[in-house]
């Protein structure tokens, strides 16, 4: 006999790896593919947990750290996306305020608008999936600080933000 919570926990986790399909086939702009993904489960949630609360309790924290760091702690997955800044060699785009990608080039930490854009398509592929599994869910930049910060995906990644994942009677994702 399985338990319901057994079955959850599971449930949970294929759509975590759903979810990172479908951010990996979502568009991309010119076809290039940027992003870093990934699914945290089990005790790697509170390590991110803790760096939440680091951030939040430092001298320029703000308390939605600490309370994000609350709530992944119901969650039974975390999906991390993220992504690379690199320009795409369009001519004449400067959507990025720069007149052309040669000229961004020039100034590494500043992003490419087709980086962001895709990374937030992708998210929205993501959450899709856990929507049509009745799976809360929430997007938050603060899981994405934390995790920069750990350099969980990598030193190249710029931009990053988490998806807290929970089958529960109550999402701990809403009254915040």
């Amino acid at each position: 006999m399985l338990q319901e919570e057994e079955i959850r926990n599971n449930i949970v986790t294929r759509v975590a790896e759903e979810m990172l399909t479908a951010a990996r086939t979502a568009p991309k702009g010119k076809g290039i593919d940027n992003l870093v993904l990934a699914m945290v489960i089990g005790s790697d949630i509170e390590l991110i947990a803790k760096k939440m609360e680091e951030i939040g309790n430092s001298p320029e924290g703000t308390p939605s750290f600490v309370r994000d760091a609350n709530n992944i702690r119901k969650a039974q997955a975390v999906v991390l996306m993220g992504t690379l800044i690199k320009s795409q060699g369009a001519k004449l785009c400067g959507r990025c305020g720069f007149k052309d990608c040669n000229e961004k080039d020039e100034h590494p930490d500043f992003p490419c608008t087709f980086n962001v854009g895709d990374l937030g398509i992708a998210i929205g592929s993501a959450v899709s999936i856990a929507m049509d599994h009745r799976v809360d869910n929430r997007v938050m930049y603060t899981i994405g600080k934390a995790v920069l910060e750990m350099k969980l995906l990598g030193e190249n990644v710029k931009i990053a933000f988490g998806i807290p994942l929970s089958v529960s009677a109550k999402s701990p994702f809403f009254d915040r």
